[in-house]
């Protein structure tokens, strides 16, 4: 009995830890985004996207909405489903194979997202928790 209670405490705090390194991880994405929406707009454009600026814009939309949910938990599944992708989308349009050839340090870059990916692809199998979270959602179990 100690040993599912402490099991259930220690898995408790690493849910909500998780949660916040999530939302941590989008919070400094979307503060340099809206730090210098520009320099965002040129990065997108340099890797030959239309609209910048309107994307620039869309995607610190996006974080933000994501940070809501990693930290109320209400469409947790959802949101790290979404992230998941986005994070796909972003290794491969601006850290893929075109961009190995004149830094190998991009092969660093898009190796990390996957494993940020296999983190959230967990997250969403596995909800929010039971402590501190809104439990809404398409996806989340009763």
């Amino acid at each position: 009995m100690t040993t599912e209670t402490n099991r259930t405490g220690w898995a408790t705090v690493a849910v909500l830890v998780g949660r916040l390194i999530f939302a941590a991880v989008f919070i400094m994405a979307v503060s340099f985004k809206l730090m210098d929406i520009d320099a965002t707009a040129g990065y997108i454009a340099a890797a030959g996207f239309p609209m910048p600026s309107l994307l620039a814009w869309l995607a610190a939309l996006f974080e933000l909405a994501l940070i809501a949910c990693f930290l109320t938990g209400a469409y947790f599944s959802e949101a790290a489903l979404l992230a998941a992708a986005y994070v796909l989308f972003l290794a491969f349009a601006f850290h893929g194979p075109s961009h190995w050839a004149g830094n190998q340090t991009e092969f660093g870059f898009f190796v990390d997202h996957f494993t940020f990916i296999a983190g959230l692809l967990f997250a969403a199998a596995h909800g929010p928790g039971s402590v501190l979270a809104l439990k809404r959602g398409w996806l989340t179990r009763s």
